[in-house]
């Protein structure tokens, strides 16, 4: 076999970081696959295609047209249609398949927790009298705030939410983390939020605003992920890369 070609699906830091790990060693072919839903995607250290590949099938397609050897799905961990179409890809083509998910947060002294199993959930279990919402799930999943049109919603995204949400009482704020905790706690006091809607992502990036919770005493709706993958999950860019040197030995990839 030559020099290995691998296909990330993409969208996260981590994505991007085992990308940069693996253009410097420079002992494969990697491509990098963004979904496109971001309008002004970070750049990429490696060659990037936009766009989806139209199911599960037309994925394992693309993978045997390509020649792939592995298929890395380092997606959001909410990306949960994304995964089953990778894992199903890489099953029926026998193509090798890993999945790289950073950890779960984990509930701390001091943190007001309530665990649902979905943004509508959320949504439902904020109650009948209003309240100053901070909706922190970005513009996916943002419409179902609709259903509780009686109380105050900050929506924070990276991109608009379009078409604007149906409600009389919200507020719109566009950003890209990383956060800070002391800008969550001001955002937060500002907006005099008693409440916060997140999803458990994981990261660094964005959980500044559960540290600021926890500090000022604001209730976490938290949106539990899907089940794990079907594919062997690794947590961390250091060991997809142990993953990859296992499958693809270093004198394998020269050739030796």
């Amino acid at each position: 076999m030559g020099r290995p070609r691998i296909l990330i699906l993409g969208g996260t830091s981590e994505a991007r970081l085992l990308a940069a790990a693996l253009a410097a060693r420079d002992d494969c072919d990697v491509m990098l696959s963004l979904a496109g839903r971001t309008e002004k995607p970070a750049v990429q250290p490696v060659p990037v295609r936009i766009g989806g590949f139209g199911g599960a099938a037309a994925l394992a397609d693309f993978l045997t047209a390509g020649g792939y050897h592995l298929l890395i799905d380092a997606t959001h961990p909410f990306a949960e249609r994304i995964s089953a179409n990778a894992a199903f890809a890489a099953e029926v083509t026998g193509i090798a398949a890993i999945a790289l998910r950073r950890p779960e947060w984990q509930r701390e002294a001091g943190d007001r927790w309530r665990e649902v199993q979905s943004i509508p959930a959320a949504i439902e279990a904020l109650g009948p009298s209003p309240r100053q919402v901070f909706l922190a799930t970005g513009r996916q999943g943002a419409h179902h705030a609709e259903a509780a049109p009686q109380h105050h919603y900050l929506v924070r995204s990276v991109d608009p939410v379009e078409p604007p949400l149906a409600l009389d009482h919200v507020d719109y704020l566009l950003d890209r983390g990383p956060f800070t905790l002391e800008g969550e706690c001001d955002l937060l006091r500002q907006h005099h939020i008693d409440i916060i809607v997140a999803k458990n992502s994981g990261g660094a990036a964005t959980y500044a605003k559960i540290e600021a919770a926890r500090l000022l005493g604001i209730e976490v709706l938290m949106v539990a992920r899907a089940p794990a993958s079907a594919v062997t999950t690794v947590d961390t860019v250091e060991a997809a890369l142990a993953v990859i040197d296992h499958l693809f030995p270093p004198a394998m990839n020269r050739g030796v």
